[in-house]
């Protein structure tokens, strides 16, 4: 305990227990020689969570019946904004024109086909976002503040961008339209091409480890304000500002608490939004 008391960031690493409070702790098993974490178990609680979250909606929605009661409502809300207003838009109909001019209409739309992509993205949007809520609770913890577990995410996303982008435009093509076409002499071209094509490469990779770096930063950062707070406290426990500093650190972790709860939400939407906008470049090249 020692040793984790003097790393600053030991609230905000993976563990393989519980801290409770008075220096309590839950030691979670090893399964099969692998030692079982914190995050491990939490992603596992989330998985399950929307497992029956989104088994119990698809049940209430299938064969096109009206979704009752203000839980379920709230979860295919936000399934419908989710593709509505972000993945429809945003990828658009692709290389599919038997239905131009159904992003402009009102109401239900079917088979659209940017919908093939749906799942994957609320796939993402959800995962993260109950992962994020999950640190909202006392002596749990985000694992999306983990820089390994938004590195696997970010990996998943690249993964999914290049198989959609390979299956939409073959797999060779996808990676020559990262090159943009330019109308130039073709003693020019072979020059500046591969330049080019290089160039866009690494701004591809390097935009997918962003999406890693962009999640871990903002939900560590809020774990590790509140660790601070926390901190001002035990350091004046001993002397004659601690009347001060306590009031004034819990009203800070309350508010600091509350914007976590936004981060939470505005998070997943970024994320979700901008794997959207990868997949979009991915099978709509110019």
């Amino acid at each position: 305990m020692a040793a984790g008391h003097d790393d600053k960031f030991h609230h905000v690493r993976d563990i393989s227990h519980f801290e409770l409070p008075w220096e309590m702790h839950i030691d979670l098993p090893q399964i099969f020689g692998l030692q079982l974490t914190k995050f491990m178990l939490l992603q596992l609680v989330a998985v399950t969570f929307l497992f029956f979250v989104f088994r119990g909606l698809a049940k209430r929605a299938a064969g096109g019946q009206v979704v009752t009661g203000r839980w379920w409502n709230f979860w295919e809300s936000i399934v419908i904004y989710m593709r509505d207003e972000v993945v429809r838009p945003t990828i658009g109909e692709g290389h599919h024109g038997d239905d131009h001019g159904h992003g402009h209409h009102h109401g239900p739309k079917v088979g659209h086909p940017a919908d093939k992509y749906l799942p994957f993205v609320l796939s993402c949007f959800f995962y993260v976002l109950i992962c994020n809520l999950l640190g909202v609770f006392p002596w749990m913890g985000s694992a999306t503040g983990e820089l390994n577990v938004t590195i696997a995410l970010a990996f998943t996303t690249f993964c999914a961008v290049v198989i959609y982008g390979s299956r939409e435009q073959g797999p060779i093509q996808f990676w020559l339209s990262l090159a943009p076409s330019m109308e130039l002499p073709i003693g020019l071209k072979v020059i500046l091409l591969p330049m080019i094509w290089v160039i866009e490469l690494a701004g591809f990779l390097i935009k997918h480890a962003v999406l890693a770096i962009r999640l871990f930063a903002n939900i560590m950062a809020g774990h590790t304000v509140i660790a601070v707070f926390l901190g001002f406290i035990a350091m004046t426990a001993d002397t004659g500002m601690w009347a001060i500093v306590m009031p004034s650190s819990i009203i800070a972790q309350i508010l600091v608490g509350l914007l976590e709860l936004f981060v939470a939400f505005l998070q997943a939407y970024v994320f979700a939004f901008l794997a959207t906008l990868f997949i979009s470049a991915a099978v709509n090249p110019h």
